[in-house]
């Protein structure tokens, strides 16, 4: 059956309508389009099928002077490689306004993402809940903001505040690249589909001592699953691609001075210049996953154009694959706090307040904010703000009710590493360095989100809920 959309008295009516605004907040997605039949055949007010709009935005955030660049050891940029940006998406089914933003960059605190959001949603009315601003992780990129929790962990490495000015310019092209993209809203339609590459390997390399160190695990666990979304215009020409792959901005070490998107900036620019159309690299749960050639002094060394066609070409290959697109599309967002112990002894930025808290026994918990996104009855999208090891997103998949589940991750800030349990008494730098969290994190995670996927997603009640981990 294709979803509906009343115009604007009808969404009036249901929200200011006693019986019916009563009566909706209680009852299922199909229930509810029986209930706004049966206003509308009361009171007179007309259907009309909803539009699938989308557009897209590609702005340039290079700098054009030395910035610290952030992943590794403090330095500053000596010029660039190759230039970096945001790309934006704008997704309307005519009830809900949705944005997915790529950029260029390591990370950022989620107090920058709360400071952005904020500024949309008082410039434009935008809903912080449709705002999903990723980084693809490149660690050859600039300093954005303040350094949140990663000051807490390797305050080595932060010896002087990012340059405000900078910060400023992506702040405010971000802003200007969503108004923008609201504005060239137009008829499209949507395709999804799999793909499968494997230019990604485990990094967490287990000596004869049973210890982890960051290196190459053939025999770890991965996840090489390309998940692909396309956006068509109305008459079937792309629009713009969105890819989903797990693996660390990581080619260049800490020896390469100049700013590059890295993997995820060199595969978007090569699949762009074949199809014609922005694509927006999303990282996945890269947590414990780095590409097969990692932390080289320049880009030669590190093969850095290969990774063109170890992951380029097996992203145009899955998106030959997208035969079926529809302009039927209706979106649902739902966001959760999973609750989860913080680790013992660690600090936590004033900044970052309403992201933890503190039981009655005295226990510090984290708050951790997870976001979702359902497109019609058969795609799940989730985001979280962590590096999550891969562990946990390919049980989500396993588990998920929606054939198509997608993990976005580096989404909406950045508060550390999220291992698996089994992987803490390896130790290494993931979980002695970087973490917030306790091995209770990735039980609490994964029960939460499978209970949301199964529950309110695949019921459609737009729930907002708190989940308490155990």
């Amino acid at each position: 059956m294709k979803h509906v959309q009343v115009n604007s008295s009808v969404n009036r009516l249901l929200n200011g309508h006693p019986r019916c605004s009563r009566i909706g907040r209680r009852v299922s997605f199909a229930f509810q389009s029986l209930l706004l039949l049966f206003c509308i055949m009361l009171f007179g007010v007309p259907v009309s099928k909803a539009q699938f709009r989308a557009a897209v935005v590609k702005v340039d955030i290079t700098p054009t002077d030395a910035q610290n660049l952030l992943g590794y050891g403090a330095r500053r940029s000596t010029g660039a490689h190759d230039h970096i940006y945001h790309r934006i998406v704008a997704l309307d089914d005519g009830a809900t306004q949705f944005f997915i933003i790529s950029s260029d960059l390591c990370l950022y605190s989620p107090s920058e993402y709360d400071k952005v959001a904020a500024r949309l949603q008082h410039q434009y009315g935008i809903n912080p809940s449709n705002i999903w601003w990723a980084v693809t992780h490149t660690h050859s990129a600039p300093e954005v903001g303040t350094p949140g929790m990663y000051g807490v962990y390797l305050s080595d490495r932060v010896q002087q505040e990012s340059d405000s000015n900078y910060t400023a310019l992506v702040e405010q092209k971000l802003i200007d690249g969503i108004a923008e993209a609201r504005k060239n809203l137009a008829a499209a339609r949507l395709g999804v589909g799999w793909g499968f590459s494997q230019a990604n390997i485990n990094r967490r390399a287990i000596d004869v001592d049973g210890k982890a160190s960051l290196g190459l695990n053939p025999d770890g666990p991965v996840d090489r699953r390309i998940g692909l979304l396309r956006i068509d215009k109305e008459d079937g020409s792309p629009l713009v691609l969105i890819a989903n792959y797990p693996m660390h901005g990581t080619i260049l070490g800490p020896a390469n001075l100049e700013i590059s998107g890295d993997a995820p900036g060199i595969v978007s620019a090569y699949v762009e210049q074949k199809l014609g159309v922005p694509m927006l690299f999303i990282n996945g749960a890269a947590g414990n996953l780095a590409p097969i050639y990692s932390v080289y002094p320049d880009p030669k060394s590190g093969h850095l154009d290969q990774f063109r066609v170890l992951l380029g070409d097996k992203i145009l290959e899955a998106n030959r694959k997208i035969i079926a697109t529809t302009d039927t599309v209706k979106l649902f967002a739902g966001s959760l706090n999973v609750e989860t112990p913080r680790k013992p002894g660690l600090g936590w930025p004033s900044e970052l307040s309403k992201y933890t808290n503190t039981t009655k026994a005295g226990v510090n918990r984290v708050r951790l904010p997870i976001r979702f996104l359902k497109i019609n009855e058969d795609i799940a999208i989730w985001s979280a703000p962590i590096e999550l090891f891969c562990e946990v997103s390919n049980e989500v998949r396993e588990c998920s009710p929606f054939p198509y589940t997608f993990y976005f991750g580096y989404t909406n800030g950045w508060f550390g590493y999220l291992p698996v349990s089994s992987e803490w008494g390896y130790g290494g730098y993931e979980v002695e360095t970087v973490s917030p969290f306790t091995p209770a994190a990735s039980k609490d995670l994964t029960e939460s989100v499978l209970g949301y996927l199964q529950g309110e997603m695949r019921s459609g009640l737009s729930a907002v809920k708190r989940v308490q981990g155990k």
